[in-house]
């Protein structure tokens, strides 16, 4: 059995082009009501996607017409499976999301830019996760042709 750091991730355009055309539940950790924040805009632009978005923050408040929840568990519980886990959270705590989104039974986790943990997104892509990681959906779906 091979140590040492896990192998760098790489973004698949495929895997982005997919999970930004098909229509999902994103469970988006880190929104709130903040409009200055970048999950704000973010998860609209997903939204208008033809995404349902499901707000995840300590505050659960309610975002752009969506329920929030204090947590996936408490998210996946109430409006059922969630397909994209979409991580608005520093690098250093990003780890536990993502084994959260592996606990609910998600089908991805797309790690905005700046969040980088190699080692969740190795954890995330051997539980059977698709992995993005440092970039941002409102920048890759123009790029790809999606919007």
């Amino acid at each position: 059995m091979e140590t040492g750091p896990p192998k760098a991730h790489r973004n698949d355009p495929g895997v982005m082009q997919r999970l930004l055309t098909t229509p999902a539940r994103w469970a988006v950790v880190g929104l709130s009501d903040n409009r200055a924040r970048p999950a704000y805009g973010v998860a609209r632009y997903v939204q208008n996607l033809g995404m349902r978005i499901v707000p995840v923050h300590p505050k659960a408040g309610k975002v752009h017409g969506a329920t929030g929840y204090r947590t996936l568990a408490e998210a996946a519980a109430a409006v059922g499976p969630i397909d994209v886990v979409d991580c608005f959270v520093r690098s250093e705590l990003v780890g536990e999301v993502v084994d959260e989104a592996i606990a609910v039974g998600a089908k991805a986790v797309w790690l905005q830019l700046g969040v980088i943990d190699q080692a969740a997104a190795a954890r995330a892509s051997a539980a059977g996760l698709q992995v993005v990681m440092d970039t941002c959906p409102a920048i890759e779906a123009p790029r790809l042709g999606v919007a």
